[in-house]
């Protein structure tokens, strides 16, 4: 237990934070129907989580190295814990959302405090065992995820996918609390809650904005104004950190190319490779009537792909400069949407697998280099920086890609159905049918709309991929920067270089 319990710890904290994400995506069709919730509701659903881990993690970061990384983990899972628990009692989407924020909340507690948490324990031959284990478990909880999801949604109903996470918190606090060593980082740094606070209002007005424009449109005065105030709070956010003495991120980082690109590559590879897989739960459910289990049965395609493409490159791919498999990976994940853009009122689930494929192919290279090539394109003194950036941009990536997925959807839907149909779909096709529409139009709208997506999706992470593989000149990588981010996930990535604390 002295020589494993912390490996057991971190692992439980992170099997549960990375099930919560793909576990969601095969019960939002339930959660529209028992809630009455439209499709925007569900958009924020997935969105209030990722957005929460995108706007906090640099804090959570900073906050962990002053106060202690095993406290702020352990504070982490309980925030977690209880939100998953307000999520399960939800009697509408308004508190159901809420929750999921507050899970994001606990969420970045805890990813950002894991990494940092395992390498103040191991080290040596150790740490490598220790870390090839954490990235299988990582890659098992993006893999159980849809699955289990749709075991827990056809069985006891949606509610037990967030009841779930209740024994595990509790096993993971007390095991934390009893054999996890406190650690700190510099506790002469100071918190800059000014740049959280603006970081955390751009990206929230940002994501806001985008959803808002599917129910309104890009034009609307409203939706304007939220772009408008997600610019403002983007510029005070530069100019606090250009002036504080602690910065969460660096402005000036932002001058490189290498590391611009990569921050947008890593921002296009979540958004490209997760933002349509709500979108896509919601088609094989509301308008082809396959159940949950059968849905989450289908990203297993992609999930598998990842997991054996990153297990197998670990070793097949050690020194392949990180432009090539990082820019190779988003052109697969790009190729992977063109493939799923063939749709129509015919289509069968299985349409997806080859695409589906190609995209879990191109997370397998993705994810283990994109924080290997974030760490090269910074002096040293800054690589926790910029490993927290990788971890911020992605999460950000995802938030957005759900939201202007999900406008675009809803935009072209619109074009040939009332808006009411088309949010009426989000909690199955039955709901629509009584307004007078017929089946065969609906599934012509929603496959449309989709394809339409994916195409944007595609042109996204293709477009990201070549500046990756035209602008990114990297060393190659280490035996131990290959062996730390091996095991990708829709969460997982390195918060710091281990043993810092961002």
């Amino acid at each position: 237990m002295r020589t494993w319990g912390p490996l057991t710890a971190v692992c439980l904290s992170t099997f549960m934070l990375l099930l919560d994400v793909t576990i969601a995506v095969v019960a939002l069709p339930d959660m529209a129907g028992s809630l009455h919730a439209s499709l925007s509701d569900l958009q924020w659903v997935m969105d209030g989580y990722a957005l929460a881990l995108a706007a906090l993690l640099l804090g959570t970061g900073a906050a962990a190295d002053i106060l202690g990384r095993r406290r702020v983990h352990v504070v982490g899972v309980v925030v977690f814990a209880t939100a998953s628990l307000l999520c399960g009692l939800a009697g509408g989407p308004g508190m159901l959302i809420a929750s999921r924020a507050l899970q994001g909340l606990g969420g970045a507690a805890m990813l950002a405090t894991t990494l940092p948490l395992l390498g103040s324990v191991y080290q040596g031959k150790r740490r490598s065992v220790a870390l090839g284990v954490w990235g299988a478990v990582s890659g098992a909880a993006a893999a159980v995820g849809p699955v289990l999801g749709g075991v827990l949604t056809d069985g006891p109903g949606w509610r037990w996918i967030f009841y779930v996470n209740l024994p595990v918190s509790v096993a993971a606090v007390w095991l934390t609390l009893r054999v996890v060593p406190e650690s700190h980082g510099s506790r002469e740094r100071r918190l800059d809650w000014a740049g959280t606070v603006t970081f955390a209002a751009f990206a929230g007005g940002l994501t806001y904005g985008a959803v808002r424009a599917g129910e309104h449109g890009w034009g609307e005065t409203g939706t304007l104004v939220t772009f408008a105030a997600a610019v403002v709070a983007l510029v005070c956010f530069v100019a606090v950190e250009r002036r504080g003495a602690d910065p969460l991120l660096d402005p000036r980082l932002f001058l490189k190319p290498a590391f611009s690109v990569v921050m947008l590559g890593a921002l296009a590879f979540n958004a490209g490779a997760f933002g349509l897989m709500a979108y896509d739960s919601i088609w094989m459910q509301s308008l082809l009537g396959i159940s949950p289990v059968r849905g989450g049965a289908v990203f297993l395609w992609m999930s598998l792909s990842a997991f054996v493409v990153a297990a197998a490159g670990g070793r097949l791919l050690h020194g392949v400069p990180a432009r090539i498999t990082v820019g190779g990976g988003l052109l697969l994940v790009g190729s992977g949407q063109f493939c799923m853009t063939v749709l129509d009122a015919g289509s069968t689930a299985s349409v997806l697998a080859p695409g589906m494929v190609l995209v879990g192919v191109g997370t397998g290279l993705v994810a283990p280099g994109i924080a290997g090539a974030a760490l090269a394109a910074v002096p040293p003194e800054r690589s926790g920086m910029a490993g927290g950036a990788v971890n911020t941009f992605r999460q950000l990536g995802l938030a957005l890609g759900i939201a202007v997925y999900g406008t675009v959807l809803t935009s072209h839907m619109e074009s040939t159905l009332p808006h009411d149909a088309a949010h009426a779909l989000a909690g199955g096709a039955a709901g629509a049918l009584r307004g007078g529409f017929s089946e065969h139009a609906l599934r012509s709208a929603f496959a449309s709309g989709l394809n339409t997506a994916a195409v944007v999706a595609g042109l996204t992470a293709t477009v990201a991929g070549a500046l990756v593989i035209v602008l990114v000149r990297t060393a190659r990588p280490t035996r131990t920067e290959v062996t730390e981010s091996s095991a990708p996930t829709l969460t997982e990535e390195r918060t710091a270089p281990l043993g810092q604390g961002r």
